[in-house]
């Protein structure tokens, strides 16, 4: 190296270190403090979804003679977010942090404190986008989650309990990791990166300082991480966010069609070097996936250019596109690949 720097070193100085690196990342992640109310009606018929909207209104508390506001407690909540857009002033967190919000505080790197708006949320992958008014933000460039391989360095930032950043180091010990009953739709980064309690919603980067994951979870007694963090990939929540700042909500989509993975033994049976895919099952009439020509027994190889591992991977690309958009799919029947183009439709849609 003829005695040259290394990339992370301090100047003058040829030891590694990651501090020029978070200088520069840190800035772009907050402190989430949250103020709220959590109703407990004794009520059974109060526990459904429909009846609570309508209690949400104070004249038909008042006319059911029932009191304004009705029984609780109150819910604190101090976690960790990330500044995407210092323009905009978009910052990304997770959902369970707010999820009971009636004040929202974001607590920059410097300790000036804003009031947040929440521009909206998605219970499925745990997360909201809060909106802050502030000079001089700081955002966290976005990086690629699906250029992330097993064994790749990550850096997990947090701002706990608004008493500054927090840095822990590891690798990324497996991606797509599901089943876990955490979420909707899970397709978590795993990490051995220290995500302890109140990290929750900061920035997992790469050692390019790019936003690869949101940190949502760990496993381990009492929420102390015993080297199982989980982090919702960059790209699944910056489709999300886009959706949520334009929309205030995720409109989901769907093919119309069930499919399942494919096997070795369907992989055999149609001449298939590699187990990758979605055979499709069923069809839904006049769906989406009839209407574009799709058959029983085809099997859907890649979604807009990407290959899919399996229905799972199919479900979850699909969930992430815009309802009336058009996508490519590859398919193979009868021996042979074609490209097909379809209009996704809404998540149970009968059109």
């Amino acid at each position: 190296m003829g005695g040259a720097q290394t990339p992370y070193a301090h100047e003058g100085d040829d030891l590694p270190t990651l501090a020029p690196l978070m200088k520069a990342v840190t800035p772009g992640v907050v402190n989430i403090a949250s103020r709220g109310f959590i109703p407990i009606e004794r009520n059974p018929l109060f526990k459904d979804p429909a009846i609570r909207r309508f209690l949400d209104d104070p004249r038909l508390r008042r006319y059911l003679n029932l009191p304004d506001r009705p029984s609780g407690r109150e819910a604190r909540s101090v976690g960790s977010g990330v500044i995407v857009d210092a323009d905009e002033g978009h910052v990304l967190t997770n959902h369970h942090l707010i999820e009971h919000a009636e004040e929202i505080d974001v607590i920059l790197s410097d300790g000036r404190s804003v009031s947040a708006e929440l521009l909206g949320f998605d219970d499925a992958t745990d997360l909201a986008v809060l909106k802050i008014e502030s000079s001089r933000l700081t955002a966290v460039d976005w990086g690629d989650s699906s250029r992330l391989e097993v064994g790749d360095f990550v850096i997990a930032v947090g701002n706990p309990f608004g008493l500054g950043q927090t840095v822990t180091m590891g690798i990324v010990s497996a991606i797509g990791r599901f089943g876990l009953g955490m979420e909707g739709y899970e397709d978590f980064i795993q990490t051995d990166a220290s995500i302890n309690p109140g990290n929750s919603g900061g920035a997992l980067v790469d050692l390019r300082g790019k936003l690869v994951g949101i940190n949502t979870a760990t496993f381990g007694p009492g929420g102390v991480s015993i080297g199982i963090g989980l982090a919702i990939p960059s790209n699944m929540a910056r489709k999300i966010m886009q959706q949520i700042v334009e929309y205030g909500s995720v409109r989901r989509g769907e093919l119309g069609v069930v499919v399942h993975d494919v096997t070795p033994e369907i992989a055999r049976r149609h001449g298939l070097g590699s187990q990758q895919g979605a055979i499709v099952a069923e069809l839904s009439p006049g769906g989406a996936a009839e209407q574009a020509g799709l058959l029983p027994g085809d099997i859907i190889l890649a979604l807009n250019g990407e290959t899919l591992r399996d229905a799972r991977h199919l479900r979850l690309s699909i969930a992430l596109i815009r309802v009336g958009e058009e996508a490519s799919l590859r398919v193979f029947r009868a021996g042979s690949t074609r490209d097909l183009s379809i209009t996704i439709q809404a998540l149970g849609s009968e059109d």
